[in-house]
């Protein structure tokens, strides 16, 4: 929250592929066994409340599955395709006010049973579903005028109908607090890593009229344009954000936009190139540093080894250059994330991810307990070289990512290689 009183944070227990069958879960969608958001209170740290998911999947990865709005959070059941809207009080409550799935309204679950003759054994489609189909029907019906189109058209809707009906929620972001952007795809799609060449649509969600205001597919010009002439409004940051509003993007920076027409341009298909940007919406909450270290006009970087998105990123040995954008002869500094001389044990990690990023903390807090036991003490472990490791280490594999402080000079690098201990540096300017 903008007020910095609070800190969300996630934990969960290992993933099973193979969930029983339960009422209402998706075939397909793997389960948690439990899933805890914890609503902490930076002061003294003290766990003020508690939600709680059980035998369910929510995508922890980078936030994917939790978006945070000024005081409201939306966290997605990707297993019972519901979305959960809770909003955290200046108590220190974290109270859930709408739920959106098998039921849209309130009242929708007391009218169905008061309106249903007993003994009915059918089932009815989710409020969500019946939502998208009947926006997809009613946008066929109105805006094609000529009745032989018209019959064409509902025809191509009715054989694509059970299509529709599989489709599954994605992931969700704010647009503003009455609504959501809602991404609709395959099973297959929303439990994958690479969604670029799925199927999926686009839902403008109204959570006061409960109407799907608007759909796009995933290879809409249409959504490509909106995308990216107004960039920053996919974003939704608070207008009273302190740090949002000096994030660079396309949209109101011209060496970004210069950037993006380069990769355009290079593209070998259209099609494929809107699908490839389409596949970053909706954006995740938080996932962009707003430190001015990004900013891509003062400094120009290897984006395929840093920028400012949150992502995994292939570590390199060799260091990082940020240089001058009005000297581009100027390196202005460098970042080396490799290994290290020394580690902190979590204890003192966690204090200082806790301290520098603690808006971004959301996933990074749940890597780092499942990599430590949460109860060691604070020391230091001497790492070898690589040249130490043997030839076998030295060829394994080796991610990394970044977190930036907000505006001070302060950053964290997190390296991870298979079977091997986590490596966390902190760079800060000297």
């Amino acid at each position: 929250m903008e007020c910095h009183q609070f800190g969300l944070f996630a934990t969960s227990t290992a993933q099973s592929n193979d969930s029983t069958a339960a009422e209402g879960a998706i075939h397909g969608v793997p389960s948690i066994e439990k899933i805890t958001f914890y609503l902490v209170r930076l002061e003294d740290g003290v766990v003020l409340d508690e939600k709680a998911f059980c035998n369910d999947f929510i995508n922890l990865a980078h936030s994917i599955g939790a978006y945070l709005y000024e005081d409201l959070l939306c966290i997605v059941s990707l297993r019972y395709q519901t979305i959960h809207i809770l909003q955290i009080r200046d108590s220190g409550n974290l109270v859930e006010v709408r739920r959106i799935g098998a039921f849209c309204r309130e009242d929708d679950e007391l009218f169905l049973h008061s309106h249903v003759q007993s003994g009915y054994g059918g089932s009815f489609l989710p409020g969500i579903k019946q939502r998208l189909l009947s926006y997809i029907f009613r946008k066929t019906w109105n805006e094609v005028p000529d009745q032989t189109l018209k019959v064409q058209h509902l025809k191509k809707f009715y054989f694509h109908f059970q299509d529709y009906v599989d489709l599954i929620i994605w992931k969700v972001q704010f647009l503003d607090r009455h609504h959501l952007f809602i991404k609709f795809g395959s099973v297959d799609g929303g439990v994958s890593r690479s969604t670029d060449q799925n199927l999926a649509f686009f839902a403008v969600y109204n959570m006061e009229t409960t109407d799907i205001v608007s759909l796009y597919q995933n290879s809409s010009e249409e959504l490509y344009s909106l995308f990216e002439q107004f960039y920053d409004h996919f974003h939704a940051n608070p207008q009273d954000s302190s740090h949002g509003k000096f994030i660079s993007s396309h949209s109101n920076d011209i060496h970004a936009f210069d950037q993006l027409c380069t990769i355009k341009n290079k593209a070998s298909s259209s099609s494929q190139f809107v699908k490839k940007m389409m596949a970053s919406l909706p954006y995740t909450c938080q996932s962009q540093s707003p430190s001015p270290y990004f900013d891509l006009s003062l400094f120009r970087y290897d984006e395929k080894l840093i920028s400012a998105i949150d992502r995994h990123r292939h570590c390199t040995e060799h260091p990082i250059k940020f240089i001058s954008v009005r000297s581009p002869n100027v390196v202005k500094f460098k970042i080396k994330p490799g290994t290290g001389q020394l580690v902190w044990s979590s204890a003192k990690i966690l204090e200082l991810a806790y301290v520098a990023t603690y808006q971004h903390c959301l996933y990074q807090v749940q890597l780092q307990l499942s990599q430590h036991n949460s109860s060691a003490i604070m020391n230091r472990v001497p790492i070898p070289s690589c040249s130490d490791s043997g030839a076998a280490d030295s060829r394994a594999k080796r991610i990394s990512s970044f977190l930036f402080h907000p505006f001070f000079p302060l950053a964290l690098s997190i390296q991870q290689t298979y079977m091997q201990p986590t490596v966390v540096n902190i760079h800060f300017r000297r």
